[in-house]
């Protein structure tokens, strides 16, 4: 079974692209061993063209993923056929667990891939030659283009498509798709509001809806403290329980994703985007980039502009 979003942005996004104008189009052909019906984990059930049959050259090969991505990695059929389109193809493309099955192949090895951030220590574990990156929405080593999967899916085509077409194109079709952002490959899967569930404690929801909401303000540790109504240590304490981080570096990691997310969707210089999201300076502010980013936020900044 697989999961109909890996299959649908992907497709989405090179319909569009073709009806946007690109030149050459795209044509989106869904296949299957035996052309038999693709079952997805929502219910729906997709018709798809037998997989056999598909000569080259082709432009791109696509394994989208789903919770059958093991027993596909295990049959002889689906790997054979892989390689063999991957000989004939332009670039090869994962999504997902889509992933598993390229590593299976032998397509991903020596190369630096990704996939969902779930089944990251599994494919690096039952693939050593694979160099896993569980970080990124998506990777890109020499033709072979991998991706974390889901709604990531849709920023690694748009991204291909600003590759065949241009930086217009790929706009034109995020707008179309509603897209709010086209987010950079190397932004991280998990955002720092998701990495953890809500805090339990009243106290610390409130403490970290203020910060959201204030983050070009003062934000030490005795004035969270002040606004919590309790000591500095305790709110620490309540940090350490609940987050699993300290007051300090949960403001320092929210101000780079606000931080990032500013540079991607703005025009704003970057001493105008370090003093409104706290950090003062642009020297603080390339220093948290660098550490949570592994990067400049001028080169981020201009990776997200290519796509």
């Amino acid at each position: 079974m697989w999961q109909p979003t890996d299959i649908a942005c992907p497709a989405d996004v090179f319909d569009a692209a073709s009806r946007w104008g690109a030149d050459p189009g795209y044509r989106v052909e869904l296949v299957s061993l035996g052309g038999h019906p693709v079952r997805t984990t929502c219910g729906l059930t997709l018709a798809a063209e037998p997989l056999e049959r598909i000569g080259g050259p082709l432009d791109t090969v696509l394994v989208a993923g789903g919770l059958g991505h093991h027993a596909a990695a295990e049959d002889a059929r689906v790997l054979t056929h892989l390689r063999r389109l991957a000989g004939l193809s332009r670039r090869v493309v994962s999504v997902c667990t889509g992933a598993t099955v390229l590593a299976a192949a032998g397509l991903l090895d020596g190369r630096r891939a990704t996939t969902h951030w779930m089944w990251a220590a599994e494919l690096a574990a039952r693939y050593p030659a694979v160099r896993v990156d569980p970080a990124p929405l998506f990777t890109t080593d020499g033709n072979v283009h991998t991706s974390a999967g889901v709604t990531s899916a849709l920023d690694l085509s748009l991204a291909l498509v600003e590759q065949d077409h241009g930086p217009e194109l790929a706009r034109r079709v995020a707008r179309s798709l509603v897209a709010y952002l086209q987010r950079p490959g190397n932004q991280p899967q998990v955002s720092v509001h998701l990495a953890a569930p809500p805090p339990e404690h009243r106290l610390l929801r409130d403490v970290c809806a203020y910060i959201t909401a204030n983050l070009a303000a003062e934000l030490d540790a005795a004035t969270l403290g002040r606004i919590a109504g309790v000591s500095p240590r305790h709110l620490a304490r309540l940090f350490a329980a609940q987050l699993g981080t300290t007051p300090a570096r949960h403001v320092r990691a929210l101000r780079t994703e606000a931080a990032a997310q500013l540079l991607t969707t703005t025009g704003l210089p970057l001493s105008a985007i370090a003093r409104s999201c706290g950090f003062g300076t642009t020297e603080t502010l390339r220093q948290a980039f660098v550490d949570h980013y592994a990067t400049t936020p001028s080169a981020y900044r201009q990776a997200a502009r290519r796509g």
